[in-house]
This record gives structure tokens, sequence and C-alpha cells, in this order.
């Protein structure tokens, strides 16, 4: 940001990591989960008041929060930004709260699993600053045209106009095993008819799915589209054996995000 920032700009950046922590809640029960927490109850937290991809600022236990409607784990949910001295607080309250409403505490493996299944990409895994936008399925973020963006041109815009124009050379597909038996967790290989291909980036057991699912990419044959790949075959190679796999260009749960906007 301050590389590229206009020397006469009226601006400067600070790094605030520091002077934040963050909550989420997620799942059916998130509204109940919050209420407790919050000074309006659940109502102020309705779709119709509180739709998703918004955030507000909302009396939280002893302090003021910035709630988020957005959910890494693709379901109904909420991440609750507080001041890092108050994070502790917070965090008793919206347990308390939690509590009776009958939600529970997860890891970082139960959320690894619902991403996995909704197909959410981990920067680090899944994309890099290596990666392109149009490979990892991530175009419908990419918003090209001046005149439908108050912010003009970007830095990378370029890029992906080029990309669209001579098509891109792989596409990050989702895979689900067909045997709900093997574990997955990253760095298997893709092999399509019969051939490796590549690896998977990311790996988890869907519980929803009832099988381990995974995501990576695969490169495209000339004049082949993305949409030709998930006919060919697929096995995921699983501790030097293959296990035949399910792929899809979108997530195998609630790939609409049905659940998210509810």
């Amino acid at each position: 940001l301050r590389r590229f920032c206009p020397a006469e700009a009226r601006c400067v950046f600070t790094d605030a990591t520091s002077g934040e922590g963050a909550l989420m809640v997620a799942g059916p029960k998130s509204r109940e989960a919050l209420a407790g927490a919050l000074a309006g109850g659940a109502a102020e937290l309705s779709g119709g008041r509180f739709p998703f991809g918004t955030w507000r600022e909302m009396e939280f236990g002893m302090t003021v929060a910035r709630l988020h409607r957005i959910c890494y784990a693709g379901e109904l949910g909420w991440e609750v930004y507080v001041p890092t001295e108050q994070a502790a607080a917070a965090f008793e309250a919206l347990e308390e709260s939690a509590r009776a409403a009958g939600a529970k505490l997860c890891g970082m493996h139960a959320l690894e699993s619902c991403r996995v299944e909704k197909g959410f990409r981990h920067f680090g895994h899944d994309i890099t600053d290596e990666d392109h936008a149009l490979e990892a399925g991530l175009g419908f973020a990419v918003r090209t045209e001046k005149a439908a963006s108050r912010f003009g041109d970007f830095i990378g815009r370029a890029a992906v106009l080029q990309a669209r124009e001579r098509g891109v050379a792989r596409i990050l597909l989702q895979f689900r095993l067909r045997d709900s038996g093997p574990l997955l967790h990253h760095n298997e290989p893709i092999v399509r008819d019969g051939e490796t291909v590549g690896h998977l980036t990311s790996g988890a057991y869907g519980h929803s799915l009832g099988a381990a699912a995974g995501m990576g990419y695969v490169p495209l044959a000339p004049g082949e589209t993305a949409e030709d790949l998930p006919r060919s075959s697929f096995e995921i190679e699983v501790a030097g054996a293959r296990v035949a796999a399910d792929a899809s260009l979108r997530a195998f749960y609630d790939p609409a995000g049905k659940r998210m906007r509810a």
C-alpha cells in the first residue's frame, strides 16, 4: 500500500493487526449464539436488518464490536472484531451466550473440514501471488469493467484481461472421494485418465459429504475448456493406492451459498 501510494496523497497507512482480536460464530444457531451478548438481541441479526456481506458496529458484552456477516465455514455466521484488550471479556460474553443456545467451541480442523467442503480457497495453500484469479475460479470477484467500478483501474487488471483473451492453462477443481474410508490432508497426487497431472492443494474429511474432499489444479489440454474437465475419470492417490473421485467446478456442499445467506 505504501509503495503504490501517490506522493501527494493526504493519508497514512498504519498496521493495526495487533489492535484487534477476532471471534467467529458459524452454523444454523449463529443468531441465537450471538443474541445474549448483544444489547439488541437476535432481532438485530435478522436478514432484513443485517444482510449477508455487510458489517455493523454494535454493543457486544462490555465493549463495542464490529460484526461482519461473512463466514469461512460456508454457513450462516459472523466474524466479530473487538479491541485486543477487550478480547477476553468479549469471548466470555460470547461463550456464555453460545452455551445457552446449545452452540459449542470448535477448532481449526473443524473449520478446515467445512471450508474444504464449501470449496473456499485458502491463501497460502490454494492461492498465492503466483496463481491467477481465473485459474482459481475467482473471476467473479474481479471486476474488470471500469464503468462498473467506482475505483476505475486497478493493479492486475491488464493481467486478468489478457488471461481472459488467451485462456488459462489450468483450473482448480473440487474433488470428493467415492470411498468414505480414506483421508486427505493435501499434496496427494491427482490422477486423470490414468496419468498423474497434479496434486491436491487442500484436503480434509467432509463430514457433511460423508467422504474426504479436496481441491487442486488440473492442466487443460489444447482446445479444452474448464467444463470439459469434470467429465474425465479422476483418482486421488492416497498412501500409494488410487481412489476414485468425483470432480466438480463448483462446491459439493451448498454450491449456491444459500445457507450463508439464510
